[in-house]
C-alpha cells in the first residue's frame, strides 16, 4: 500500500508477516477512561518509531525520522494501524 501524507510525503508499506504485524499490535498500550474510552497511548513515541521502522518499505534511517512531524508520524501509524487490520473483521465467521 502506497499513500500520501497531507506533508505531500510519499509512504509505501511492506507486506509484514502475520509474526510482525502481531509484535506491532502488541506493543500498543492504551489507557482509557471509566467509561472505557480511549483518553491516551502508553509510549506513544517509541511505539510510533518501532511500527514506522517496521512497517515502512524505504528510508527509516534517524535521518528520515527526524525529518517527520508528529503530525507526520501519527498519520503513518493511524494509516498502518487500518492497513495491518484488514482481513481480519473477515477472520471468523
Amino acid at each position: 500500500m502506497e499513500f500520501k501524507l497531507k506533508s505531500g510525503k510519499k509512504i509505501k508499506l511492506k507486506d509484514i508477516s502475520v509474526d510482525e504485524r502481531d509484535e506491532l499490535f502488541d506493543s500498543i498500550e492504551y489507557e482509557t477512561n471509566n467509561k472505557g474510552e480511549v483518553k491516551n497511548v502508553k509510549m506513544m513515541y517509541t511505539t510510533m518509531t518501532k511500527w514506522i521502522r517496521i512497517g515502512v518499505d524505504g528510508d527509516v534511517t534517524d535521518e528520515f525520522l527526524k525529518s517527520l512531524k508528529l503530525e507526520d508520524k501519527t498519520e503513518i501509524f493511524s494509516k498502518m494501524q487500518n492497513y495491518f487490520l484488514m482481513g481480519e473483521a473477515k477472520a471468523s465467521k
